[in-house]
């Protein structure tokens, strides 16, 4: 029973935690049965963390990149402060002041293919690693140094840790053009990669932290552009977006973490051991709270008023008080 339990924590926890590397192929190693109950166990830690915890989610985005060595050497003026700040470069050397800055530029100048001074191409891109305010400075510049050198092995870059916002963060400049020659051209799976790789590390330092999806989370909000942003952007531009997400694709990665949340609860549900069952009906309270949950009993309630035909509003209104809510079972996947 534990064995099976196990399997299909793996087999669903890997869906919901593991988006950029849960595709199977011919190639992928079959795990031996104490592997399964080691990354259960790991699955088991990640879903607590999520659901009862409430663990912070990092933030890793990239800000932009430099096109030529001009935008290059201001942005690193930016993140160092015009020297004042310490800047840690990819062999781990730490230096300060606008002599180590220009010497910094010209390594990045020269050290490979040339990079000019105006490039039609970005040359270097801008990454930014985040938690929330109260997290351990130290321990977070020491989980990016190793978040850098497990992604960025094959790269020249620097990094700086600002602790003078609201929330700590790094800025991590990093050269295009790898030593091999190839290029750095980061990708949304990559993104998702680069959130689970931090979180990791933080982990590892015993800093709670979290990488899911929103999928995962049942977030259904979306970031706001650029020009949303500004005050009265709406009213100006005549676009007026909502500010949940919709459409097939949102549709399809919703239905998608809704299921392996209904398969992992029914799974533990099944399970003898008391934790397991504590911690399925954890879940159903967290994805009833979720965006999402709130939305598909929303849509529900307006298929029930639209099936009283004949009925006033008010009438209506009191026959939907009176129909029992969803169920909380473990099928929370419909």
């Amino acid at each position: 029973m534990s064995s099976t339990i196990d399997g299909l924590l793996v087999q669903w926890g890997d869906r919901l935690f593991y988006t950029s590397n849960r595709l199977t192929t011919s190639r992928t190693p079959v795990l031996t049965d104490a592997a399964v109950r080691q990354r259960a166990q790991v699955l088991r830690q990640r879903i607590r963390a999520t659901v009862v915890q409430r663990a912070p989610q990092v933030m890793v985005k990239v800000t932009g990149g430099g096109r030529g060595m001009g935008a290059i050497a201001a942005h690193l003026r930016y993140i160092a402060k015009a020297g004042r700040l310490p800047i840690e470069d990819d062999r781990g050397a730490v230096r300060e002041g606008r002599k180590a800055l220009r010497a910094i530029a010209d390594q990045w100048r020269f050290g490979g293919t040339r990079i000019p001074e105006v490039s039609e191409r970005r040359e270097a891109f801008n990454i930014m690693l985040c938690m929330p305010a109260g997290t351990d400075a130290r321990v977070l510049r020491q989980a990016a140094r190793e978040f850098a050198r497990a992604e960025l092995v094959n790269h020249r870059y620097v990094m700086v840790l600002h602790t003078h916002q609201a929330n700590p963060h790094v800025h991590i400049s990093v050269r295009a053009e790898g030593r091999d020659g190839s290029r750095l051209n980061p990708r949304e799976e990559d993104l998702r990669r680069w959130g689970e790789t931090f979180a990791e590390k933080l982990r590892d330092w015993g800093i709670e932290a979290e990488a899911s999806s929103q999928a995962t989370r049942g977030v259904s909000r979306r970031s706001l552009r650029g020009w949303e942003r500004q005050p009265g952007a709406a009213a100006r531009t005549g676009k007026q977006r909502s500010e949940h997400k919709s459409g097939p694709a949102f549709r399809a990665t919703r239905s998608g973490a809704l299921q392996a949340w209904a398969e992992i609860t029914k799974a533990l549900a099944a399970s003898p051991d008391p934790a397991d069952r504590k911690l399925s009906t954890s879940i159903v309270d967290f994805v009833m709270q979720t965006d999402v949950a709130r939305a598909v009993q929303r849509h529900r309630a307006a298929q029930r008023q639209a099936e009283l035909p004949g009925m006033n509003v008010d009438r209506a209104r009191t026959v939907q008080r009176a129909t029992p809510e969803p169920s909380r079972g473990p099928d929370i996947s419909r």
